[in-house]
């Protein structure tokens, strides 16, 4: 199951696990698109190709919750 990471990585903005608009590389590196454009679809962390996360449905989040722990390095 993903981690579901709540904001991305670099510029920090939320990205709701139930919303569209997030993209992660094979390690859960998360980003926001446009800052995975920015990025040109490459994680700088392991240069691994970014894709869109899948959302997760808000009814799932009591059994299988969202991670809460935020990752932005700002």
């Amino acid at each position: 199951m993903l981690e579901m990471r709540p904001d991305c990585e670099m510029c920090g903005i939320g990205l709701p696990a139930e919303a569209p608009g997030a993209f992660i590389c094979s390690f859960e590196c998360t980003f926001c698109a446009e800052c995975a454009e920015d990025l040109d679809d490459a994680c700088p962390n392991c240069g691994g190709e970014l894709m869109d996360r899948p959302t997760r449905a808000k009814a799932l989040h009591a059994k299988h919750p969202p991670s809460t722990q935020r990752r932005h390095k700002g």
